[in-house]
This record gives structure tokens, C-alpha cells and sequence, in this order.
């Protein structure tokens, strides 16, 4: 890097020329931001400290397979998400369901089979009915939950539509508080609402914010019928995040620079902002902090931030994944959802790995905090009998690799309180904003959130450019 770097040099932009903007974090948020400036003819400099873009939802090598971090999903409802894979040109390489289908599997219901004994399998299916009979079929006809555990669920949706989630005093209470008062049951708890919330929240019930939770049941499962329709990436995560993203921000004239950690940002006298990195100093007219909570409050000037402590006091939670190389097929859906066990959510990823002989489960693991730092030898002996109570026709199969990837700060902690942690893009340092999914964009850590996030804080830096603003994604702005 050099002080000659696009957007990095020279006096206050005139009339001719564009203003200038760095943007410190190749994430989601980062990406979204620098493409939504670029396109309004800002021109951009991206720094990321890694040696790739993508932030948390990336892919690596391990030998022959490509393997993602993590599984991520989105639902139909995440419009900016969608927005940003339209812009990166990666839509078909992430397609959507035609139907919200959700397997359910129960571990600890046995029925029989025509193949013998196995797990009770139900299924959360969608009709293409209006709301809230959308959902009405499936419900009545879900086999681990009673009939009046059926009923009691559909109450609760309806009182849980009412509810307003911008409402200040939502913040405050847990979910699962809620949830009791209004009669739901352990076991209504565990076979619908933490099935969906813990995936999406990161969090159970009593854990979660009232406020989030509401969003969340709402804007997915209570407004429109398609909403919670479940997409996810055919393809590894950094094609789409990385491969891609980075061709879009060439083609938009983004100057991106990997492993480049900033150490430092600056105001300058005349109203602009110095950016310290290793390889020399950029100086532009604005700039986008879109890291981590942890290590933007680390590079927030004083005076930034009316409390900057919010940003520490805003936790973080961790995701487990477990990656499972079967000698053979033993799952025939693209993925299934377990009560009755540990196991949470599993996928096949077959075919996006490489892998050309046998089968590539992953499974994946929210809300597990004790168990982030246990050895692989300890996840293996616990999870492989899990997969086969949960799938007979892994008995007799040949394990051929078992490994994990750790994500211990995944998402922020969506806890009770954790609204009034989140600073919205705007800081009191003109010219100073802030990205990232753990910014106040409403939604939870999602790659939703990223993506608003990084539109809004564009939104709020060209606003105070006098740049036009017509092109964003106008719902997330």
C-alpha cells in the first residue's frame, strides 16, 4: 500500500472529482458497503486483514474438498441478501425453495419402518394459502407436538403477530418468558419455537431478546406465506462471498487490498480521515468501520461514540460445526432438523464440496457455548452415535473423515437489553460510520443483517457527501 492508492491522495475532492472512501473490513457489511459507494461514484478503498473477503461465511481446502465454515442459510424473506447476490451476479448459485419444507426427525420417538426401527419423522411444510393458513395443514398434522400443544402454538402466533418490534420494552423481556405466559409448553418450546429460533438467533428462548424474537417470527412465518422459504449456496461459500464479490468490486472500481490490517484511523485538520496500515497511511473523505463489535471499539476515535462500552458489553455467541465424510449415501434429503438429540440441523453438502465418492454431512450447531472448546475426540464419540440414531442407514458405514470448525464469536448475543447495545451507522465523528451485521439494523446476526447494515451505513455516508442515493436497496436504507 502506498499513500497513491486510488481514493487515498490529494486535496479535498473539487466538483470534477469524486469524493473518497475507505472501508475497513471485507465481510458481508464491508462488501455491501464499498459496492453501494462505488455505484454512486464514490471512489473506494477496501481493507481486509485476512487473505480473503467473505468475513464469517467463507470456504478453505482440506485436501481435495472445498469446505465451508459453516452452514448458512437465508429464507425468501431476506430481500437485501437476495439484492446483494443479484449484485454480485450469484442468484442462481443460491436458489431458493419452491415450498417451505423442514424435516423433523425425533430421536427419542422410535416407530417402525419398513427398514425397521427409526425416528418419528414430521415435516413443517408451507401451503400456498394466505397467513396465518399457510401454515395450518402442516401444523395440525406435525406429529411431535399433542393436539392441544398444536393449539396452544397457534394462540401464541397469533398474539406474537400483534406484538411490535420496535417497541423499546420488547427489548428488555425474554422470549421464553413469553412464551410461558402464553402457554407454551417444554415441549412445544423444543419441537417448534427453539427448532426455528435457535438457528436463526443463536440463542433458546430464555436467552433471546422479545424484541428479536418477534422480528424474527413475524417477518419470516407470520406476514407473507413464501417468506420463510429456505435458500442456501449450491456452490462453496467463497465463490459467492469471495470469488464473486471480489469480481464485482473490480468490475465497480473498488481497490481491494487482503491482509492488510488497519491499525489505526484518524481525523486530519481538514475534515478528512487518515487510515494507519502496514503498508503506508490512506487519507479520505469518509470512512466505514465494518468489523467486529470488538475491534471497531478499538479503533473508534474519542468522542465517536456517546458509549463506546456498549460495543464490549454487547456479548458474542458461538457456532459449532461438525464435518462428516460417509463411505456411502445416508441421507437423501438436502437436509433435516433433530429433537429428541444434540444433534441440531445437518446438510448434505455433497456435491458443493467436490466430493465425488460417499457422502458429506454437515452439521450444525448454534447456542453452544459449552461446548465450543471441546476436543474432536470428545465430539466424535457424542455426535457419530447421535447421526445414527438419527439416520439408520449410517450403521455399517465407513467413516472416512470427522472434523470441526469453531466460530467462537459467530454472532453478537441477541440477550434481553441487546437493542440498546447496537449503534445505528452514524457516529458523532462526521464523516465516521459504522457496518456490520451487529450494528441496530433490527435483524438478527444474519447475512440479512450484514447486508443491510452495510447499505445503511452507505445510505448515511452519502447523504453527508451530497452524493445521490437512488441506486441502494431502498428497504434496508
Amino acid at each position: 500500500m502506498t499513500t497513491t492508492d486510488p481514493g487515498s491522495h490529494g486535496p479535498a475532492p473539487t466538483d470534477a472529482e469524486p469524493p473518497t472512501a475507505v472501508v475497513v473490513g471485507g465481510g458481508i457489511a464491508g462488501t455491501t458497503t464499498a459496492l453501494s459507494l462505488a455505484d454512486a461514484g464514490v471512489r473506494v478503498t477496501l481493507l481486509e486483514g485476512r487473505p480473503r473477503l467473505g468475513g464469517l461465511a467463507f470456504s478453505f481446502q482440506r485436501g481435495d474438498l472445498t469446505v465451508d465454515n459453516g452452514q448458512h442459510v437465508y429464507l425468501r424473506c431476506c430481500t437485501a441478501y437476495r439484492w446483494f447476490l443479484d449484485r454480485i451476479d450469484a442468484t442462481a448459485l443460491a436458489p431458493v425453495q419452491d415450498r417451505l419444507t423442514v424435516p423433523v426427525v425425533d430421536a427419542a420417538s422410535r416407530v417402525r419402518t419398513p427398514s425397521g426401527e427409526g425416528p418419528r419423522l414430521g415435516t413443517l411444510r408451507r401451503s400456498a394459502l394466505p397467513v396465518p393458513l399457510h401454515l395450518t395443514r402442516s401444523l395440525a398434522a406435525y406429529p411431535h407436538l399433542s393436539v392441544a400443544e398444536r393449539l396452544s402454538v397457534a394462540r401464541a402466533a397469533l398474539a406474537l403477530k400483534a406484538l411490535d418490534p420496535a417497541d423499546p420494552a420488547l427489548d428488555a423481556q425474554d422470549f421464553g418468558s413469553w412464551l410461558a405466559r402464553h402457554g407454551q409448553s417444554a415441549r412445544a418450546v423444543e419441537a417448534l419455537w427453539d427448532l426455528v429460533g435457535v438457528a436463526t438467533l443463536n440463542a433458546v428462548a430464555g436467552d433471546v431478546s422479545l424484541a428479536l424474537a418477534a422480528m424474527v417470527f413475524r417477518t419470516g412465518l407470520l406476514q407473507e406465506p413464501g417468506a420463510a422459504d429456505i435458500g442456501w449456496a449450491s456452490v462453496p461459500l467463497g465463490e459467492l462471498h469471495d470469488t464473486l464479490a471480489r469480481k464485482a468490486l473490480d468490475t465497480a472500481g473498488v481497490h481491494t487490498e487482503l491482509r492488510t490490517r488497519v491499525a489505526g484511523i484518524s481525523p486530519t485538520p481538514d475534515g478528512r480521515w487518515t487510515v494507519k496500515a502496514p503498508g503506508g497511511e490512506l487519507t479520505a473523505d469518509t470512512v466505514v468501520l465494518a468489523a467486529p463489535q470488538r475491534e471497531t471499539h478499538d479503533l473508534l476515535p474519542p468522542g465517536a461514540l456517546d458509549a463506546p462500552g456498549k460495543l464490549l458489553a454487547l456479548g458474542t455467541s458461538p457456532i459449532l460445526n461438525l464435518h462428516v465424510i460417509y463411505d456411502r449415501t445416508v441421507l437423501r434429503r438436502p437436509f433435516f432438523a433433530a429433537l429428541g438429540s444434540p444433534v441440531q440441523w445437518v446438510f448434505d453438502r455433497t456435491a458443493a464440496s467436490g466430493l465425488t465418492e460417499g457422502q458429506y454431512l454437515a452439521v450444525s450447531q448454534s447456542a453452544v457455548q459449552h461446548e465450543i472448546d471441546e476436543p474432536v475426540a470428545v465430539l466424535r464419540e457424542r455426535y457419530l452415535p447421535e447421526l445414527e440414531r438419527l439416520l439408520p442407514a449410517t450403521r455399517g458405514a465407513e467413516v472416512r473423515d470427522f472434523f470441526v470448525t469453531r466460530e467462537r464469536t459467530a454472532t453478537f448475543t441477541p440477550a434481553p437489553g441487546s437493542g440498546a447495545l447496537r449503534p445505528g451507522a452514524r457516529t458523532r465523528s462526521p464523516g465516521l460510520f459504522l457496518a456490520g451485521a451487529w450494528t441496530a439494523t433490527g435483524w438478527p446476526a444474519t447475512m440479512e443483517g450484514a447486508v443491510r447494515s452495510g447499505v445503511s451505513a452507505a445510505d448515511a455516508a452519502l447523504h453527508a457527501l451530497g452524493r445521490p442515493r437512488d441506486h441502494l436497496f431502498r428497504e434496508a436504507a
